[in-house]
């Protein structure tokens, strides 16, 4: 059950990494070389259509595979819990940041004070910690040695 725990929390944090660096190297800075409205109407837009169960697994999925993986214990283990603390960062940062910063765009419906600079730099701490995230669980899977 372990090795199964221990490839989902690999899993998603891989797509969680890809979605962090996608919004960090293209989504933002595309809607960056657009006018308020449309800045305003498209972010609402991905922000609506993210807010899915699908979505829900991935976000929420390294930090509870990765804590489901550490109950096994094994060698794996202090890698394993190296990238738990890491997506529980991601998770803190989102609520703390990016969360109240996205209500903020929904609910002024204007961009000033969605503060785009913040957003965009903590969306790159994200990216970094989740794609070590993703590094330290592959390395937990060749420390484990699961097929």
């Amino acid at each position: 059950m372990q090795a199964v725990a221990l490839l989902a929390a690999t899993l998603t944090a891989g797509l969680m990494a890809g979605v962090y660096g996608i919004f960090a190297l293209a989504i933002m800075p595309g809607l960056r070389a657009t006018d308020d409205r449309t800045f305003v109407a498209a972010f609402g837009a991905i922000d609506r259509a993210i807010v899915n169960p699908l979505f829900m697994l991935w976000f929420f999925g390294p930090l509870l595979f990765a804590a489901a993986a550490a109950l096994g214990g094994g060698d794996a283990l202090p890698w394993i819990v190296a990238a738990l603390v890491l997506s529980l960062a991601v998770v803190v940062i989102t609520f703390a940041v990016h969360l109240p910063l996205n209500d903020a765009i929904k609910t002024v419906g204007a961009r000033e004070p969605f503060h785009e600079a913040r957003w965009v730099a903590w969306n790159l701490v994200r990216a970094v910690l989740s794609t070590a995230a993703f590094g330290l669980l592959m390395w937990a899977l060749l420390v484990q040695r699961v097929p």
